[in-house]
């Protein structure tokens, strides 16, 4: 179903940006954009992972240069049946995260430094736990195929400016240019919401099974949030077809659950969530792993090494933080 879903919004795309194609250049216009849809559903379907990640300077970690984190993706994987995804470190001061990838066996976590450095473990994994349920989902390709498409109708709109108002009429003429600049990426966003909304739901119910504990998704989501609307991200700034793919809109955000929001309310995020808490009784089903523990120093504390405490992907070094 998730593949049939993402075939369908790619030819839903490809009729989009044929349209544009055809309303600045008609029928040649719409053959040359036909060409390059195809182009492009080949080149994101095996490379749009890639680009995302570039596009935000992801550095790949591993076990040896981000030991905690690396561990804590591991054991949720686990949890959730899933390979082992690869990690990635964004170095960006606003917490925040997403998933990538064209499936499960190709997939990425990235995660940003301002997440790692405002989080505690719990509400860490939390978030993790989320991302990994999108891939659970295969929302991945779906997500960043998505974002590649509607970058290009929103650039390719924009062209119509400067191509649209020829002499001879064969084109829409200056009104129908600016129409077709407001329109077509409104268009693309309107498709971007409607996957966004649904599926940020069923990853939050499913990302709190897995970590076992929902409140700490919502406190995450809490804390996100807040910190999103004071904390800049220039990177997504610079590509907000990319906005739907974080755990929360990375951008100016939207506090009401409407029309024009990349994402749910978070109001209704954590009412969800916790509705789902007293479902599984008493904030959630106890996991059996080195998740909760007693009072720490900060987010990335722990016992010290050899110290006899039940070790895990929290534990580490006094005051070690995830990059070891």
């Amino acid at each position: 179903m998730s593949y049939f879903k993402t075939a369908m919004l790619l030819a839903g795309l490809t009729a989009l940006f044929m349209g544009v194609g055809y309303l600045i250049g008609g029928a040649n216009g719409a053959l040359i954009a036909l060409v390059v849809a195809a182009a492009m559903n080949i080149f994101t379907y095996w490379n749009s992972d890639r680009m995302v990640l570039s596009m935000y300077g992801a550095q790949e970690v591993d076990a040896r240069t981000a030991p905690d984190l690396y561990a804590m993706v591991a054991e949720l994987a686990g949890r959730a049946g899933l390979p082992m995804p690869r990690v990635y470190i964004m170095d960006n001061p606003q917490p925040n995260a997403f998933a990538t990838g064209r499936n499960p066996e190709n997939a990425a976590v990235a995660v940003t430094t301002g997440l790692m450095g405002q989080l505690s473990r719990e509400e860490l994994a939390g978030v993790v736990a989320h991302e990994l349920a999108h891939i659970k989902h295969h929302d991945t390709l779906l997500m960043t195929v998505t974002a590649t498409f509607a970058g290009a109708i929103s650039m390719i709109a924009q062209f119509g400016m400067f191509f649209g108002g020829n002499r001879n009429n064969n084109g829409p003429g200056i009104l129908g240019s600016l129409a077709l600049m407001i329109l077509a990426p409104l268009g693309a966003m309107l498709v971007q919401m409607a996957i966004s909304r649904t599926r940020e739901y069923a990853a939050d119910e499913m990302g709190a099974r897995i970590c076992g504990q929902p409140m700490w998704l919502a406190s995450a989501l809490r804390k996100i949030e807040a910190a999103a609307h004071q904390v800049p991200n220039v990177d997504a700034e610079r590509a907000p077809a990319t906005a739907h793919m974080f755990i929360i809109n990375p951008l100016s955000g939207q506090g009401m659950d409407n029309l024009f929001a990349t994402h749910p309310s978070t109001d209704n995020r954590v009412a969800a969530l916790q509705r789902l808490a007293g479902e599984m009784g008493g904030g959630g089903a106890r996991p059996t792993s080195s998740f909760t523990r007693g009072p720490a120093a900060g987010p990335w504390s722990g016992q010290p090494r050899g110290s006899g405490a039940a070790r895990g992907p929290w534990s580490g070094g006094s005051s070690r933080g995830p990059w070891g």
